[in-house]
């Protein structure tokens, strides 16, 4: 019975990959989550469910149902991390599933690849993919493996409810509140315990003498552990029978250290994989994720003086941080000099009177002492800066499409050992804040590198459309409906159907949880679903997906106000605007009778074909507004362009009189300029944000975003050849525009 009611909840799984929904649609999204659960209550039947997922694997691999590997080998792999007895034959039936993917095309081979290493890993010393897992995300101190994860949940308060706000605080932190370091050494313990020896391990005895012992032996016996683990998983040839005799040695000792009576432990038997550490925040500042992700890095608590970096943080722009001690980040203040470099412009106090001028006297003066500060050379900065770029460097390929897959790095000589996972929550405008904070961050690390190298930093997307929005969302509603504030999520969905059916589900789900009524029971930590679809995605999401970000400079009608220069990712909006003027008023009156409604505008741009010739275009128009997206509205469409939509007023006169159309013509395009002919002003609004709309505009040049790092390197370059055009040294092999990546399960299914 368990079987076929696994084989059942498998297959409907299946079923919704292929679009045939649940009859009942609030199950959307909740069939991969309600499957895992039933195997939590019992993870005894993990061995049922993987051997199931390994049959439908190999099935779908003979019927040439492709969309059906990578949704059953994450759910596969996902339950295999949190089973703490599978056997060696099953793990590798897998293993030898993962090595045929690497026949296939991308996204299929990159991820056949990583989760064929972990197996191998895993089949050697079982029990190291939890391990690993529960040391990152509580942040556990081990020497063997001193990696650390944390969540980042960014919420726009202005464009989510405050219901959903409460609702999303609520539920981190009830899923915090279960757990501490010590539990989670105990889980450590207990799991590679049992992994290793299977039913020679009374995980009952096992548990209730780590529950007696105080936390100094526990995390001693925790470190044991983990050597122990981390000893064969790195070694290539090591043998499991070894292992295994290591870890039953630790077992012996630990119980026999025990004055405790050891008496079994009642109650719940399996060892479950506590919730990653996650904290939830309202975006409020432009510069608020730069400074998370530094205070992740360096903590207040490990700084010799606690206010020296929350100083600096409140500072940032006039600060820059330098490193000269491995406990402190010490700061440094942008003071403007007034000294000039020369001698003779000294002050005259600075020379002593009738002073005899030797020759170790004129060598002191001229010597400049006391500097601490040591600028690393190009390439060393060069090589950080391209480590944290989002996509391989090089010339861009001949059809130049969406790119997917995990980007080369190079390598840095400091380890990354921090990972942070920002997830964003909303629509498409968040994801504009984020590309601004992006770029913001990009241009900060290529005047000092700090981040890049110590960092890996990965993004995530859950998109969430408010049933009852606040003032702010009512005016972008009334402008796009909700299927156009989520473009980045349709396009997303049509790429990775795993991602539709699991993080698309969430944009109306979220809204409904949030409003329901709470549940008189108390024992709810156990079943937060939206922590836990949380964590599955960052867990199991490792395909980015690349956006390009695109730069605007915006001119102004006045000629004293500076161009304002921004970054948009999904789309930019121009609108005619009202005159101001009587003056203006009255000729607008007198053209629109004339004319037409709209402006007359020029348009410069250049053409966008599959064979990469761009072909240099201009033309003059009337129009009222005009559009330009950035993703595309088609599965099939997969040129990174803009697709620019134009409202034109075309005249015709006939025996009635003169009347007016309005014709859309349509462009493709990645270099545009629009200007207005007769001076006369439109708006124009950036990832359809009415907070980020710009007035009184007269022209603007749109351009892919290029990467700070190529562009400090080709500045470089150009001082020592000023005549080169062609990119030549490093910068020939550096990205050259800047690209958002996205994580979702599979990247972008060819």
């Amino acid at each position: 019975e368990v079987e076929s009611d696994i084989l059942r909840r498998v297959r409907t799984l299946l079923r919704e990959l292929d679009g045939h929904h649940p009859a009942c649609q609030c199950d959307r999204g909740m069939l991969r989550w309600t499957l895992h659960k039933k195997i939590d209550q019992n993870l005894s039947n993990s061995s049922v469910l993987v051997r199931i997922l390994v049959k439908e694997l190999e099935r779908a691999e003979r019927g040439d149902f492709r969309h059906y590997i990578i949704p059953l080998l994450h759910t596969l792999m996902y339950t295999l991390i949190k089973a703490p007895c599978i056997s060696d034959e099953l793990c590798g039936r897998v293993y030898d599933f993962c090595k045929k993917l690497l026949t296939l095309p991308k996204p299929f081979c990159t991820v056949g690849l990583d989760y064929a290493t972990r197996l191998k890993m895993e089949r050697t010393a079982p029990g190291t993919l939890y391990q690993r897992m529960v040391i990152s995300e509580q942040s556990l101190k081990s020497a063997p493996y001193p990696y650390q994860e944390k969540i980042f949940i960014f919420a726009d308060p202005e464009l989510l409810s405050e219901a959903i706000c409460n609702a999303l605080v609520t539920d981190t932190e009830a899923a915090q509140a279960s757990q501490s370091p010590r539990a989670c050494m105990c889980y450590v313990i207990s799991h590679a315990m049992q992994a290793a020896l299977g039913e020679g391990c009374d995980l009952g005895g096992l548990k209730g003498t780590l529950q007696d012992m105080p936390t100094s032996e526990v995390e001693h016996w925790f470190q044991q552990v983990v050597v122990a683990v981390e000893g064969a998983g790195s070694e290539g040839g090591a043998d499991r029978g070894q292992h295994t005799a290591r870890l039953e040695e630790i077992y012996h000792a630990l119980l026999s250290s025990s004055q405790a009576g050891n008496a079994p432990l009642r109650g719940q038997q399996d060892t479950p994989l506590p919730n990653p550490n996650i904290s939830f925040h309202l975006w409020t500042e432009d510069d608020q994720l730069w400074k998370e992700l530094v205070l992740f890095i360096r903590p207040l608590s490990q700084c010799c003086e606690p206010d020296c970096l929350s100083q600096d943080l409140d500072n940032f722009e006039i600060q820059d941080i330098v490193s000269d001690c491995d406990c402190c980040e010490q700061t440094r203040f942008s003071i403007l000099s007034t000294d000039s470099g020369i001698e003779r412009d000294l002050p005259a106090a600075v020379e002593e009177p009738f002073a005899p001028c030797s020759a170790e006297t004129e060598h002191s003066r001229l010597h400049r002492k006391g500097g601490i500060k040591k600028k690393p050379s190009p390439l060393e900065s060069m090589a950080f800066l391209q480590a944290g770029c989002p996509s391989p460097g090089g010339k861009p390929p001949v059809k130049l499409q969406r790119r997917s897959g995990i980007p080369p790095e190079a390598a840095a000589p400091l380890q990354r050992l921090h990972t942070a996972r920002v997830v964003l929550l909303g629509d498409d405008r968040i994801l504009g804040r984020l590309a601004q904070a992006y770029h913001s961050l990009r241009k900060r690390e290529t005047r000092r590198v700090f981040l890049t190298p110590r960092l890996n930093l990965q993004f995530y997307y859950i998109p969430v459309v408010a049933g009852q929005p606040n003032t702010l969302a009512v005016e972008d509603h009334a402008a796009t409906g909700h299927q156009e504030l989520c473009e980045v999520a349709g396009y997303l969905g049509r790429a990775d159907p795993w991602y539709e059916s699991n993080i698309n589900a969430l944009c109306h789900m979220i809204p409904k949880l949030a409003t329901m009524p709470p549940s008189p029971s108390k024992h709810l930590v156990t079943d937060l679903f939206i922590t836990d679809v949380i964590a599955y995605y960052v867990r199991m999401g490792i395909q980015p997906v690349c956006f390009q970000v695109y730069a605007v400079k915006i001119f102004f009608n006045d000629p004293a106000q500076e161009p304002a220069e921004d970054v948009f990712l999904t789309e930019l909006c121009t609108q005619g605007q009202d005159s101001i003027s009587h003056r203006e008023l009255s000729m607008t009156k007198k053209k629109t009778t004339l004319d037409g409604p709209g402006i007359d505008l020029t348009v410069a741009y250049k053409k966008v074909v599959v064979s990469s010739r761009e072909k240099e275009l201009d033309m003059s128009l009337r129009s009222t507004g005009l559009v330009m997206k950035a993703i595309p509205s088609e599965e099939a469409e997969d040129l990174v362009c803009l697709n620019v939509t134009i409202t034109e007023i075309v005249r015709s006169n006939n025996l009635s009189g003169r009347s007016f159309s309005a014709v859309a013509n349509r462009l493709k395009t990645r270099n545009i300029k629009i200007r207005s002919t007769e001076q006369r002003p439109f708006t124009v609004r950036l990832d359809k944000d009415s907070r980020r709309t710009y007035r009184n505009v007269i022209s603007l040049e749109v351009s892919p975003c290029p990467e700070p790092s190529y562009c400090l390197q080709k500045t470089r370059t150009m001082k020592f050849n000023l005549h080169q055009t062609e990119d030549v040294g490093l910068v020939k092999y550096m990205p050259k525009s800047l690209l958002l990546p996205i994580n979702t399960f599979a990247g972008v299914m060819q």
